[in-house]
């Protein structure tokens, strides 16, 4: 898929929606259906911190929940372009390997553009287990 700027736009956006607290660290996704569909998450923190949830499993999981399951790209958007978590790749992986992966910062700049495959080498998923 062409990389399309309101995704940036909008990966952005759900950034300002972050509830940050402890780490101040806001982050925003877009993660854009094969059909075109865009569902956006933010970070969500909490103070017994194993309960944050990402940005990018809050866009996946209101994705999956709407009945989504193909994905082509995932925008992420940080104050200063930092990548998904290992959490967050592996739950990507689950239904998209081959997840076009776009990092940026608040700015729009982007900082990396690389597949899911690429930034979890030797994934595992359904396939593993056969």
């Amino acid at each position: 898929m062409t990389l399309d700027r309101k995704w940036i736009e909008a990966a952005i956006q759900a950034a300002q929606h972050a509830y940050a607290p402890y780490s101040s660290y806001q982050v925003g996704a877009a993660l854009v259906t094969l059909d075109g569909t865009v569902f956006t998450g933010c970070n969500v923190e909490n103070a017994a911190y194993p309960m944050c949830i990402c940005a990018e499993r809050t866009a996946l999981v209101k994705a999956v929940s709407e009945g989504q399951r193909q994905f082509g790209v995932l925008v992420v958007a940080t104050r200063d372009g930092g990548s998904p978590c290992g959490m967050c790749r592996q739950m990507l992986y689950e239904f998209a390997p081959e997840l076009e992966v776009v990092i940026v910062d608040f700015t729009g700049h982007v900082h990396h553009q690389i597949a899911l495959n690429q930034l979890l080498t030797l994934g595992f998923n359904a396939a593993s287990l056969k």
